[in-house]
């Protein structure tokens, strides 16, 4: 492996390269940041040889881009399309991003934001329950926030107007856009033709190789170094018989660590990495604004039901990952009068397998708590907090609710389950949360701000510094930050408990 052959100097800015495109698939001259091409690039034969050899991915770098092709082994809906306001996209949206890529791809160097609402326009009228009418402020809206993911890319950049102003009135505004189509082109680049598919669960796995299959134990080892970095917490549950022992050993967890930068936590229930740098997890979690500092808050509350043995609490069994619930929506949207069906039959027969079913491993069972109990505990903490809350929260709780179980789900300290929640063994690193109101005196706020918020107080949470023994970390969790207060929102500061 390359990494036993990079200076100990060097190795540090060859574990930020890493990072930065196990995080970004796509790096461009722009994105994520202008520094990111040009230290991918630096490293480019080394982290070509690194993926393919641990994880099977390939890399595919040039002037102007850098390309990861990684290997799905499951459905994540966890990481979707944001919008620049951090909306996730709906169905309308992701239709709009991949017709205006198809249109750019028969685009010039430079398209008004007209000539592409347009062209898409055709394309959703030989759709059925799709259309783009630019008389309609919804449709504008939806197109632009389609056209903003693909400049925050560099696939477009602006070089006159104005988007905004184009949805505003279609009439009085406009925007003229430079296509890079090096990124075009790597934006959309499916390991299969989507043609010749019955199921998504074609995308997921190796492609056929047409040289001699890798060992059955190589392949179960990328297997598990994937899913080391691409989930939060890899519990032992989640994996096949002939992956668990991998992921007790030293030689492969130290791989992943040396080429990551990162620091591997292992626990009886399973194993994750710890990012102090922040440029591998997508989201930090204890951290700053309502939602966050809210899901802290719930963790604690969670975590103290689940530990009070005056009042044990019931167990269930159940699937911690609704992948197949997932799938089943992905596949009944598949237009199957564009499925081609004699390479769909090859394609099918190609990727069955000829190994013996494995066995099948009992379930474990996780505490369960019913979503009566979950609503009362948010509305407990407004009660309790409220003040400190955004203002949108506050008069929304069911919302918040909804938004907090979600951000604790990701993170996969609970699985969402009919009728309630499990709690999984990673949340146990955030039980016994330290509440303290500290009151802010009126002479240290300005005037207009003590006349807004004269009793308003900064809530603070700290995590126990004595996590459970046996129980998984939350890898998005940073061990050396700290946070700010910040006025009147409520906020948190993470302390480190595993050493």
């Amino acid at each position: 492996m390359t990494r036993g052959r990079i200076d100990a100097l060097a190795l540090d800015n060859y574990q930020r390269a890493a990072r930065v495109v196990l995080a970004n698939h796509l790096v461009t001259r722009t994105y994520p940041d202008r520094i990111a091409l040009p230290l991918v690039r630096r490293w480019a034969t080394e982290l070509r040889e690194d993926l393919a050899e641990l994880f099977g991915y390939r890399l595919e770098v040039t002037e102007t881009t850098a390309r990861v092709f990684p290997v799905l082994d499951r459905l994540d809906a966890s990481r979707p399309a944001r919008t620049s306001a951090d909306r996730v996209f709906d169905r309308r949206r992701y239709a709009y991003l991949a017709l205006a890529l198809a249109a750019l791809g028969r685009a010039g160097d430079q398209i008004t934001l007209s000539e592409l609402a347009d062209q898409v326009a055709v394309y959703t009228a030989q759709l059925d329950g799709l259309d783009l009418a630019t008389d309609r402020a919804a449709d504008r809206d939806a197109f632009v926030d389609a056209v903003g993911w693909l400049a925050t890319r560099g696939a477009l950049t602006l070089a006159d107007g104005d988007a905004s102003g184009w949805a505003s009135d279609p009439n009085a505004g406009e925007a003229l856009y430079d296509i890079d189509r090096a990124v075009v082109f790597a934006l959309f680049r499916p390991p299969r033709a989507l043609q010749h598919l019955h199921s998504v669960h074609g995308l997921l796995g190796e492609p056929t190789a047409t040289g001699p299959a890798s060992p059955r134990h190589s392949e179960a080892a990328r297997h598990v170094r994937r899913a080391l970095v691409e989930r939060p917490v890899v519990y032992a549950a989640d994996l096949e018989a002939d992956e668990l022992p991998l992921l007790t050993q030293d030689r492969l967890i130290a791989e992943v660590e040396l080429f990551t930068g990162l620091r591997a936590e292992r626990r009886a229930e399973g194993v994750a990495l710890i990012d102090t740098s922040g440029r591998l997890s997508d989201v930090r979690f204890p951290g700053t604004g309502t939602l966050a500092q809210v899901g802290l808050l719930l963790a604690g509350e969670i975590a103290d039901r689940v530990l009070d043995i005056d009042d044990p609490i019931a167990r269930r069994t159940g699937a911690t990952e609704p992948a197949s619930a997932l799938a089943a929506d992905l596949d009944a949207a598949i237009p199957q009068s564009s499925v081609f069906e004699p390479l769909s039959e090859l394609d099918a027969a190609s990727t069955e397998s000829d190994e013996p079913p494995t066995e099948d491993v009992p379930e474990p069972d996780y505490p369960f708590l019913d979503t009566a109990w979950i609503e009362e505990t948010v509305h407990a903490l407004t009660d309790r907090y409220g003040a400190t809350f955004a203002a949108q929260w506050q008069a929304d709780v069911p919302g918040l609710t909804a938004e907090v179980i979600a951000l604790l789900e990701r993170l996969r300290l609970i699985a969402r389950v009919t009728g309630g929640l499990l709690v999984l063994p990673a949340l146990a690193r955030y039980r016994g949360a330290v509440v303290t109101v500290r009151a802010k005196k009126s002479a240290e706020l300005f005037v207009t701000a003590a006349e807004t918020y004269p009793s308003a107080d900064a809530v603070s949470s700290t995590r126990s510094a004595d996590p459970a023994p046996d129980d998984a970390v939350d890898p998005a969790a940073s061990p050396t930050e700290d946070r700010l207060h910040r006025e009147p929102v409520l906020d948190t500061a993470g302390t480190e408990g595993a050493e």
